[in-house]
């Protein structure tokens, strides 16, 4: 009974915790790499690999560096996950709209959007082209990003849509 309350246990995790099967071979030739990938087929994953130095960068886990950069310290970073906006040691909350509107300002970041474009893109709803909701979240995205004093900003051109500009070139990440 013990085993399968362990079993059921273990059945009851989120599926990517859980371990699997993975076979590595390690072999220069690349003919040997093609029979063996032939006859594993469907046994389970199989990861082929030239020699140790290819299996050790493929496997490695990635080193943290020990103090951070300032490069690294200067993007705009997007945490959909938390629905905020960070920069270097600052972070201010986004609401739905405002995440909305900043990830697709920097998905196509030198595109200028069209009030529709972005009316469907955030709202996402057909027919509403209203022209005063996307100001009113402009205005407060803009106020949001300024407080974040990263150099990012909205612009409006004029007859056309709004763009991300930056005025000190920071870069804009996701997290």
């Amino acid at each position: 009974m013990a085993e399968d309350d362990d079993e059921a246990t273990w059945n009851r995790g989120d599926p990517a915790d859980e371990p699997f099967p993975l076979l590595i071979a390690v072999t220069s030739s690349p003919a040997e790499r093609i029979r063996l990938a032939e006859r594993l087929d469907g046994i389970a994953p199989l990861l082929l690999v030239a020699d140790l130095d290819e299996l050790r960068r493929l496997i490695a886990v990635p080193q943290q560096p020990a103090s951070t950069t300032p490069a690294a310290n200067s993007a705009l970073v997007i945490d959909s996950a938390r629905s905020v906006a960070r920069y270097r040691d600052r972070e201010v909350d986004l609401t739905r709209l405002e995440h909305d509107l900043l990830i697709c300002l920097t998905t196509e970041p030198v595109r200028v959007w069209s009030y529709a474009d972005l009316h469907r893109s955030v709202w996402r709803d057909e027919g509403r082209e209203r022209r005063a909701d996307v100001q009113s979240l402009v205005k407060r995205l803009r106020r949001k990003l300024h407080e974040l004093d990263t150099g990012a900003s909205i612009e409006a051109v004029r007859g056309v849509g709004l763009r991300l500009t930056d005025r000190r070139h920071p870069r804009i990440e996701r997290a």
